[in-house]
């Protein structure tokens, strides 16, 4: 297969006579155009190129621009790791003959809701409430959220320094119980950025918390935005949205949003690469954990090639080197590593002799050391030696059938079936690449909150759907004896309804795989839970693994080991660059100049 090349390098070698020529000629006139206008709030006279930047990039404004070329010359002003949007095209297929290297057409469709006929919804929540982004806390919050969406990230300090802006506005959703924002969406006034004389509005990066276990805060986030808009005289709102995104899509048109022929053109990155480029045999049936290191790869013009999408399997080629990976596992972990992992007594044991911290664990074969070790702690869990995706894990066991029970259902899983005593507190979950943390993250078991009307089945299945919605299929909350048991533990049944704003956790366990929630907390993690995890990392020899201890605190020294992954899911811990590092173990060269120079100082300095 012939090495995929960059789109820098398709560019490069598809320009023609003709495109350098205009190039050259859109050089000479550069000073003879007129400045791209960012308005000020406060002026009211129709203003011309107009173009404003959002933090992720800038909106430009195709119907004030005088002509197509200066439109093109504008988007060639993208800043380095942004994506503008020229909006409002009117003849694309004109505007697109410009600069057809630099240039394409967005698959997106327009959406249009007319707020003379809206009328605002009845629905409210006790849950969550809408409001302005009001500190830098909530701008760094909105970033995770984008990094959590694969959206552009943007600096926090911009949505501080533009929150008192009358063109665009920020609304934000706000957990009621935690305080926690868990959604976003930006909204920009065409009346007041340029005096529009259609007075329309339009929304942007409406996105979700992946993780929020409330339903509805799209819509309710969508109908603030209206409202707002429909409150100071606008005639509509617009929105882009991707053609495929079923979803979305299924929400506008649930609000009343229609399709409009309006369209939008994009200029060819890294970042809009996938939007125009061809793609990758298999892409599409890749899992998240898989296609967050093929994006990657690709960002960097390293090949791929998907050999075995079901199974998460792909090839990269950079260099002249290939390494062959399935998701986050490569052919630089050994063998001996993954049997070390896959083995949980052996990967105590190796740990152990480290000097790690873990718990004390017997044979379930051994029906005396299990009643011994039971009465000596008041609560165990189970787990079968060899298995992965938390089934058949059970926590916090405080009675003899219940023990009895969960082996039964671990040796569903594994014939081996391990006990240990149970260390209350947190899980967490630390990324250790090439022998350093990447990331740290506390996951907690899945809960969820009544709302007065609806049992605690109906409330576990709605939120089922959400996470497989946000994690394409890899995240499900699944009702079993496990759940059963922890709703009994609060004296519940899944035909319990409980009271509005009531939290119920559904199971212990906070795999992410049976609906567990994922929180970053790398930039406060213990220095001495790190060197342990690196320590464990250096004991197996594995380069790539996501370390899992029970904590009282991330932000706490102490600790018990409860097992090491050789195949970590890299997606689960956005904003932190889990796939970028991972692919400068595999390619160091694939890396930036001073990335790479920082890399070798830094390897000097050990």
């Amino acid at each position: 297969m012939a090495k995929e090349r960059t789109s820098e390098q398709r560019a490069h070698a598809g320009r023609t006579d003709k495109a350098l020529g205009y190039r050259l000629k859109r050089l000479r006139s550069e000073s003879m155009k007129p400045p791209i206008t960012h308005v000020e709030d406060g002026e009211s006279e129709m203003r011309s190129s107009v173009a404003i930047d959002c933090g992720w990039g800038r909106v430009l404004f195709a119907q004030t621009f005088p002509d197509n070329h200066s439109l093109v010359e504008a988007l060639a002003r993208e800043g380095e790791d942004r994506r503008d949007i020229a909006f409002y095209v009117r003849d694309p297929h004109v505007l697109l003959t410009l600069a057809p290297q630099e240039t394409f057409l967005d698959p997106s469709h327009t959406y249009r809701l007319d707020l003379s006929t809206y009328r605002p919804g009845r629905r409210r929540t006790k849950s969550y409430f809408i409001r302005r982004l009001t500190s830098e806390i909530d701008a760094e919050a909105v970033n995770n959220i984008y990094a959590a969406r694969g959206m552009v990230s943007v600096r926090p300090e911009f949505f501080w320094a533009n929150r008192d802006s009358r063109s665009i506005t920020y609304f934000v959703a706000e957990d009621t119980t935690s305080g926690d924002v868990i959604g976003t969406v930006t909204g920009i006034d065409h009346q007041r950025l340029f005096n529009d004389p259609e007075r329309g509005a339009s929304l942007w990066c409406l996105a979700v918390d992946p993780q929020s276990r409330h339903p509805g805060i799209g819509e309710m986030l969508v109908r603030r935005l209206a409202e707002h808009f429909q409150a100071r005289g606008a005639a509509f709102l617009d929105l882009s949205v991707m053609h495929d995104n079923e979803q979305a899509i299924a929400l506008y048109e649930k609000l009343g949003f229609r399709r409009v022929p309006i369209f939008a053109v994009k200029r060819k990155n890294s970042i809009n690469e996938k939007l125009f480029a061809g793609q990758v045999d298999g892409y599409d049936a890749l899992n998240p954990y898989a296609r967050i290191i093929v994006d990657e790869a690709r960002r960097r013009g390293v090949q791929v090639e998907v050999t075995d999408a079901e199974g998460g399997f792909f090839r990269l080629v950079y260099g002249g080197r290939a390494v062959h990976c399935r998701e986050s596992l490569s052919e630089m972990t050994s063998g001996v590593a993954v049997s070390i992992c896959d083995d949980k007594a052996v990967t105590r044991r190796v740990v152990e002799r480290a000097g790690l911290t873990v718990p004390e664990q017997v044979d379930a074969d051994d029906a005396a050391a299990v009643a011994a070790l039971l009465e000596k702690h008041g609560s165990l869990v189970v787990k079968p030696a060899r298995g992965e995706q938390g089934r058949g894990v059970s926590v916090g066991l405080s009675r003899k059938d219940d023990v009895d029970s969960a082996i039964a259902g671990a040796r569903s899983v594994c014939d081996r079936v391990l006990i240990e005593s149970c260390f209350a507190g947190e899980d967490l979950r630390l990324i250790v690449i090439d022998y350093k943390l990447v990331a740290a993250a506390v996951r907690r078991p899945p809960r969820v909150v009544g709302n007065g009307q609806d049992n605690i089945r109906t409330l576990i299945e709605s939120q089922s759907r959400r996470r497989a919605a946000a994690t394409a299929g890899e995240s499900t909350i699944p009702i079993d004896d496990e759940t059963l048991r922890c709703l009994a533990g609060q004296s519940c049944t899944l035909e319990t309804v409980p009271d509005t704003g009531r939290e119920i956790v559904v199971r212990k366990t906070a795999n992410l795989h049976t609906g567990g929630s994922i929180h970053d907390v790398t930039g406060i993690v213990h220095p001495r839970l790190v060197d342990a995890a690196c320590r464990a990392a250096r004991a197996i020899k594995i380069p790539v693994v996501g370390v899992d201890f029970m904590v009282k605190a991330p932000t706490e020294p102490d600790y018990v080991f409860i097992e090491a992954n050789e195949r970590p899911g890299l997606a689960n811990h956005e904003p932190q660059p889990t796939a970028e590092r991972f692919i400068d173990l595999l390619f160091p060269h694939s890396m930036p100049d001073a990335l790479q120079w920082d890399g070798m100082r830094a390897r000097t300095d050990e």
